[in-house]
């Protein structure tokens, strides 16, 4: 657990403008106050709250708006927005164990258009499912948590993506799209709502 709850990384964005407020509001009082609301807007930004992950079911990767639902051979894909105001820690939406952490360069399109699916990412492979980190045109670092090799648990700590962005999860082949039980457009919290819905034992 974080011993503040913002993202790792936090200070090295929130720091200089902290540090040139501090002289500033002497020299130049409106200037000071200025960097000084940036030092609270960069640290609510990389703000990363306490999740309780429901009792069942796969969880939503990010906190933002649903942006894409669609099949992709086998499997079905479900992409979530985040805007400014957005927590952008990701987070695990099952349990699983990763075979690999990958980084693929590309380029910077805004996270919410079509074209961002050929984005700088780092794709997280679960082998049953993917998570994909997704930069947009102002998001151009990437911060994975894990590497390959590790075992995490659901609604845990993937990593962040600083200013910004998209996740995406590549479900498991069981599900069909019939089984999304977001619709594109939602507002979602990540590793508490449910995205789809885990058969149990009797079903």
């Amino acid at each position: 657990m974080n011993p503040l709850p913002v993202a790792p990384g936090t200070w090295r964005y929130a720091a200089p403008p902290l540090l040139l407020a501090l002289p500033a509001l002497v020299v130049a009082f409106p200037v000071g106050v200025g960097l000084l609301v940036l030092t609270v807007a960069v640290v609510a930004f990389f703000r990363d709250p306490e999740r309780t992950p429901p009792a069942s079911g796969i969880v939503a990767p990010a906190h933002g708006k649903v942006s894409v639902i669609r099949e992709e051979g086998e499997q079905v894909r479900v992409g979530v927005f985040m805007n400014v105001t957005d927590v952008h820690v990701i987070r695990a939406p099952t349990d699983g164990y990763a075979e690999s952490v990958e980084r693929r360069p590309g380029a910077y399109k805004p996270a919410f258009s079509k074209d961002s699916d050929r984005n700088e990412r780092v794709d997280v492979d679960f082998g049953t499912h993917e998570v994909s980190f997704i930069a947009g045109w102002f998001a151009r670092r990437i911060h994975p948590y894990i590497s390959g090799g590790e075992s995490v648990a659901r609604g845990e700590r993937l990593g962040h993506i600083a200013f910004g962005s998209r996740a995406d999860i590549l479900l498991p082949e069981w599900v069909d799209v019939e089984d999304v039980e977001v619709e594109k457009g939602q507002r979602v919290t990540a590793g508490q709502t449910v995205v789809v819905e885990t058969p149990t034992a009797a079903d």
